[in-house]
Parts: C-alpha cells; structure tokens; sequence
C-alpha cells in the first residue's frame, strides 16, 4: 500500500512537496505521475532505490525534484515555480517492471493520489 500526502491548493510560481510512504519497507523503484481530468495519466519522475538515478518529464525538468529518503521509507516531489497546468491528481508507484518509466502499464502498485491544484 502507497499512501500519498501533501497536495493542497497553490497560487502559481508557488512550491509543495509530496511524500509518498509504503506500507511495508521497499527497495523498489518509485515514481510520481498525474492525471488531469479528461487526460491519460503520465510519469513525472521517477527514481532508482540503490543509484537513486532519476528521470524526469520534460514538462517538470527544472522545477520538480524526485527524492526519497530510505531510512524513512519515503518518496518526495518537491515541485517548485509551480503552474496551472500541473493541477493534477498526483499518484505515487512502485514496482517499476517494463522499461518505459513514464507509462502508466509499467507499474505494479499504485497509491490513491492527492490533489494539486495550482491557480493562475
């Protein structure tokens, strides 16, 4: 189980960080996506739990930063000069099994999301 947190309404050029935390302890690869309304859901980033390699959308490269705290058992996205176009359900996954990162049918878990809403 992924449990999701820190979403919230936002001004644009504002900043919030997200934490995604399992259930159970985990060495698996995480990533965030989003899903707007009346849109496919898509990778923002995602990371590596040994490396902490990272992969980013080309839309959040330079504003949104992946981390994740293994001591904790934590995932973070901290997104900063935020838009109105990142208004978004934001969902938390893991268990990364094919090679393309930012597709959704890549993932095996999934948490339940948290709203961002960034208002012009």
């Amino acid at each position: 189980q992924l449990v999701e947190s820190g979403g919230g309404s936002v001004q644009a050029g504002g900043s919030l960080r997200l934490s995604c935390a399992p259930s159970r302890r985990t060495t698996y690869t995480m990533a965030w996506f989003r899903q707007a309304p009346g849109k496919e859901r898509e990778g923002v980033a995602m990371i590596d739990a040994g490396d902490l390699n990272t992969n980013y959308a080309d839309a959040v490269k330079g504003r949104f930063t992946i981390s994740r705290d293994n001591a904790k058992n934590t995932v973070y996205l901290q997104m900063n000069s935020l838009k109105p176009e990142d208004t978004a359900m934001y969902y938390c996954a893991a268990h990364k099994r094919l090679l393309t990162w930012y597709e959704r049918r890549s993932w095996g878990y999934w948490g339940q999301g948290t709203q961002v809403t960034v208002a012009s």
